[in-house]
């Protein structure tokens, strides 16, 4: 009768594998009496815990459901008259715009060309090629980008001095032409500006303002301190400049922007009257920069003097108030403590982690502690031959697995195996300790020991077995008769 078959050994073994990969694997605690190595371990747990206690939960307060970018409102209001060595100025002329909200300017210096009207007139000498010597120097209809107006062809007398520009169709005179100057910046430092602001954050349906709910009138007879009116948002110009780190008479002269940032920080957790605005000043614009330093724009006043229109044109230097609000608020929750404390509680491990590397590096002398840390267990009452079966603990895998596993360095190869070879197979044609080399094709259990490091073992000439001599027939004795 013919045998079967015998199983490809790859298919084999490759099918013990993958049983392999199903096993349970446990912690094992073994207790090493070296100092030095328990002290590293402490000291990283120690610090690991202050981390999260100190940083996390009291710093951070992970323990709280956070909420950023609160809803906001704005609203200003400038008072104040000051005057020049012309005129008066009152705030419906020196605020722009006048609506009051978080974003205005106010008038520290203006430069004035006055009684414009709609005619001819020499170009501004600072529009490039405004200069001329003639009127082929000129082109009439050609307008330029940065001038003031149509030029006409023809080459004039400038307003003084001996040059000559382009003439040009425009307002005139030209800005250049006819300006006055006027400052508003010696009274400028006294206007108070209010800054109410009221803020709201949806998820936890908190809100609150930073005006006192007084029926009194308080805030007609108080200016902003932080430690005695912390609630009356009523402010100086010349402090906020000061408070921003700038002099404000240079300040007034070119203009600048000046941001008012409201930082809301609650702890909703404690009282409302714990939630309190903070203010800080900064300026905005680049001042070390000079091209674009300052702040400055321009606008018209027109009016009908006996049928011709005429206007004032105005180019304003001032501060322009950027009032920025942030916020933050937050409330204990379940899920954030209970994510963060099992974060805490794993993160402990690294400690572990980071000693076994070193225990299993540099103090495994003879490989000591490796013999001890891992096994490999089987249930009881399992039998020698059910160990072989597909599937179960134990079960060997093919030598070429091993080859390979040696040829690429793994050092997780054991001095010697821990079963012994399989019944009915000779041992793996790899290094294994002291096993000689057999034949190709035969099994071997694999280890578990796939976390142990070492030098890096040289993989073995695999040879082939020689063949096994046929089995001779046992004869069989005569009947007796």
């Amino acid at each position: 009768m013919e045998e079967p078959p015998a199983r490809r050994p790859g298919a084999v073994g490759c099918q013990r594998c993958f049983w392999e990969f199903w096993n349970y694997e446990t912690p094992k605690v073994i207790v090493v009496k070296n100092r030095n190595l328990g002290i590293m371990y402490r000291g990283v747990q120690l610090l690991i815990l202050l981390y999260f206690i100190w940083y996390v939960f009291i710093i951070q307060k992970g323990y709280q459901e956070s909420e950023t970018g609160p809803e906001s409102s704005v609203v200003t209001k400038v008072k104040g008259v000051a005057r020049s060595h012309s005129r008066v100025w009152d705030v419906e002329e020196y605020v722009k715009p006048a609506a009051g909200g978080s974003v205005f300017s106010i008038l520290t210096r203006v430069e004035v060309t006055h009684s414009q009207t709609l005619e001819t007139c020499p170009e501004s000498l600072e529009v490039p090629d405004a200069a001329c010597s003639s009127d082929s120097d000129c082109v009439a209809g050609e307008m330029d980008m940065l001038g003031n107006g149509e030029r006409t062809g023809r080459c004039v007398p400038y307003y003084s001095g001996p040059g000559k520009t382009c003439e040009v169709s425009a307002w005139c005179p030209v800005e250049d032409g006819h300006t006055v100057s006027e400052s508003l910046g010696k009274m400028a430092a006294q206007f108070t500006i209010l800054i109410k602001n009221n803020i709201h954050f949806p998820r936890f349906g908190f809100s609150k303002g930073n005006v006192r709910d007084d029926k009194n009138g308080y805030l007609k007879d108080c200016t902003f301190n932080e430690t005695t009116d912390l609630y009356c948002p009523i402010f100086r110009l010349g402090s906020i400049v000061e408070q921003a780190g700038e002099n404000f008479t240079a300040l007034a002269e070119q203009g600048g922007v000046i941001g008012v940032i409201i930082n809301w920080n609650c702890n909703l957790d404690l009282p409302d009257s714990a939630c309190n605005p903070s203010y800080s000043f900064h300026r905005l614009d680049p001042k070390r920069i000079q091209v674009s330093s300052g702040y400055n724009y321009r606008f018209a006043k027109y009016y009908n003097c006996n049928g011709t229109n005429t206007r004032s044109l105005i180019k304003a230097y001032g501060i322009r108030i950027d009032v920025i609000v942030h916020g933050q608020a937050g409330k204990f929750s379940l899920i954030p403590t209970i994510i963060n404390l099992a974060t805490a509680l794993t993160s402990v491990g690294v400690g572990s982690f980071l000693c076994d590397w070193i225990l299993l590096t540099f103090l495994n002398k003879n490989e000591v502690y490796s013999a001890r840390k891992f096994d490999q267990m089987e249930p009881r009452g399992t039998s020698q031959a059910s160990a072989q079966r597909p599937g179960r603990m134990g079960s060997p895998c093919p030598c070429w697995l091993w080859a390979f596993l040696a040829g690429a360095g793994h050092s997780s190869l054991p001095d010697e195996p821990p079963h012994g070879p399989s019944p009915g197979c000779s041992p793996c044609p790899v290094p294994w300790g002291g096993a000689v080399q057999r034949g190709l094709g035969t099994n071997c259990p694999i280890s578990p020991l796939f976390a142990r490091t070492g030098p890096r073992r040289q993989a073995a000439v695999v040879t082939p077995a020689p063949p096994r001599p046929p089995r001779q027939p046992t004869p069989r004795a005569p009947a007796s008769s």
